[in-house]
């Protein structure tokens, strides 16, 4: 197979879908890899590196997209890339279609079977694709959030640690997935005061056996999320419904009650955001304020350490593109069905219902698609 890897065009998106030692593994396999010139330098990731193990180096994207019958990606084609969508192509990349009704419509108008990484289902349970991001935005979050709190950055000036005699900062995780139990951890080991909340109590103990109660667990509901948020200094939202749009467990007036000054950090705006205030920003203007509180929504936080992200995602990739590269995607979704999870549309037809219901489109079941 032919297996394309373009350079990324989002803003501020340095990351790159795969890393020379995931192309060696495709090249030894007996597939073809062309990458295009300086995919991978946002990465520290030269051509020459990629041509050592095995890529042909293509100079323009448009090369790179019409020769590929598998097109690799980090994030989901924008606008201008809608024009180099086809029928016979397989697009593999984190797609969150239940928040891109622009580019749900493209993929179904030009047939693109479009597999996403974050509904890939592991062998036992879990987002195998989708956790590497997940822990790399997880531990930004508090990061970032310290960083926001400060006071030139239009923060409270809360130190997240504290000093001897003065309360550390005060911040509230919602969700305990992923990325919610990595952003408590990496609080917590700031020496922030670090409450989380979710529904499923099977998390919330596991977070509390994990870290010997350091970390305060609580069961989400609205009166509790109302109580917590207007005594927190930092608020991370980390809430997720696979392949679906996040709900909006943040209202306005949740916001509205917040301290001035304070943060929040919303992780799910890939998937639309799990704040009524939130919207989409930039690693390049990555904050707005509302109701006075510091909102940073950055739907790309994984871009910023790049490095890091590029070798934890191939980690978790790689033996997904040997398969659909070794097998195509009807028979690699017929042997697997968490693979089968991925695949959000195929010939025109949208076979991911979360991703229908946000549209108001029609869902085709999966096992009708492909023997269509």
């Amino acid at each position: 197979m032919r297996i394309g890897v373009p350079t990324e065009v989002k803003q501020a998106e340095y990351r790159v879908a795969i890393t020379p030692a995931g192309v060696r593994e495709l090249a030894l396999a007996g597939h073809e890899v062309l990458v295009q010139s300086g995919a991978g330098e946002g990465s520290a990731l030269s051509d020459d590196d990629y041509r050592a193990a095995g890529a042909d180096i293509v100079e323009d994207a448009a090369t790179v997209w019409a020769a590929a019958d598998l097109l690799l990606k980090v994030k989901e084609p924008v606008e201008r890339e809608f024009t180099h969508l086809r029928g016979d192509l397989t697009v593999f990349t984190y797609l969150h279609l239940a928040a891109a009704p622009a580019l749900t419509r493209a993929l179904l108008d030009a047939g693109t079977t479009a597999v996403a990484y974050e509904t890939v289902v592991g062998r036992e349970g879990g987002l195998p694709l989708l956790q590497p991001m997940s822990e790399v935005a997880g531990r930004m979050a508090p990061q970032v959030g310290a960083h926001e709190l400060e006071r030139p950055r239009g923060g409270r000036g809360v130190l997240m640690g504290g000093i001897g005699g003065v309360l550390p900062a005060h911040v509230v995780v919602i969700g305990s997935g992923t990325a919610g139990r990595n952003a408590a951890w990496v609080a917590s080991g700031m020496g922030a005061n670090v409450t989380i909340l979710d529904l499923d109590i099977a998390k919330l103990r596991y977070v509390d056996t994990v870290h010997s109660g350091r970390i305060t667990t609580l069961a989400s509901n609205r009166l509790t999320l109302e109580e917590q948020v207007t005594t927190a200094d930092l608020v991370i939202g980390a809430v997720l419904v696979p392949g679906a749009r996040a709900p909006q467990v943040l209202t306005e007036e949740m916001v509205a009650s917040m301290p001035r000054g304070s943060v929040l950090v919303d992780i799910s705006i890939d998937q639309g955001g799990c704040a009524a205030t939130s919207r989409v920003t930039t690693h390049a203007e990555p904050t707005y304020v509302k109701h006075g509180v510091v909102h940073y929504c950055v739907g790309n936080m994984p871009g910023a350490v790049p490095r890091t992200s590029t070798y934890g995602l191939t980690n978790a990739t790689l033996p997904y593109v040997m398969r659909l590269a070794g097998q195509g995607v009807r028979r690699a979704a017929r042997r697997d069905q968490g693979f089968a999870q991925g695949i959000n549309a195929i010939d025109g037809l949208l076979t991911n219902a979360g991703v229908a219901e946000a549209h108001g489109l029609a869902h085709t079941p999966l096992p009708e698609a492909l023997d269509g």
